[in-house]
């Protein structure tokens, strides 16, 4: 691939969960491929459902697993902030909704990470709507968020954590 490989930063929760989903389907590859052995051993017909519907669920473990390594080989963990204050990823934001006037807590992460279930805290990916916006911005900022619907939504930054 002449491809470069870009850096993935991760917090280290995140990076702790993608590791323990790789090791999961790992599992579900094995059981997966068993599965696929024994649907072969018994099949008559190459045509059968059951036997196309293991290769399937095989195949798309293995592109999991892929995804999922090649995430956390790329992985930088996010340790040190150097933000002046401002959001970056790994903060976590209290963020006031001015139409609705309710605050809500998010931290704000990478895409792969942001894809991860788990966690204590509701997470935004940096290349979300929200996310893009959020960026950079200070305690007390305002912005505003174009949806896709068309609407907009006005936030301000309450606080950041780190």
């Amino acid at each position: 691939m002449a491809q470069a490989t870009r850096q993935v930063r991760l917090t280290r929760e995140g990076f702790e969960r993608l590791q323990r989903m790789l090791t999961q389907e790992q599992a579900r590859l094995l059981e997966a491929t068993r599965i696929l052995q024994e649907q072969m051993e018994t099949s008559a017909d190459y045509e059968d459902t059951g036997l196309e519907d293991a290769k399937r669920e095989k195949l798309g473990i293995e592109a999991r697993i892929e995804e999922l390594e090649d995430t956390l080989a790329r992985a930088t963990l996010i340790e040190e902030h150097e933000n002046d204050g401002r959001v970056e990823l790994g903060a976590v934001v209290t963020l006031n909704n001015e139409t609705t006037k309710k605050a809500m807590r998010v931290q704000v992460v990478s895409a792969p990470e942001a894809t991860v279930l788990g966690g204590s805290l509701p997470r935004i990916s940096e290349e979300s709507p929200v996310g893009r916006q959020l960026m950079g911005r200070k305690k007390d900022e305002t912005f505003v968020v174009n949806l896709e619907n068309g609407k907009q939504v006005k936030y301000r930054v309450q606080d950041i954590e780190y």
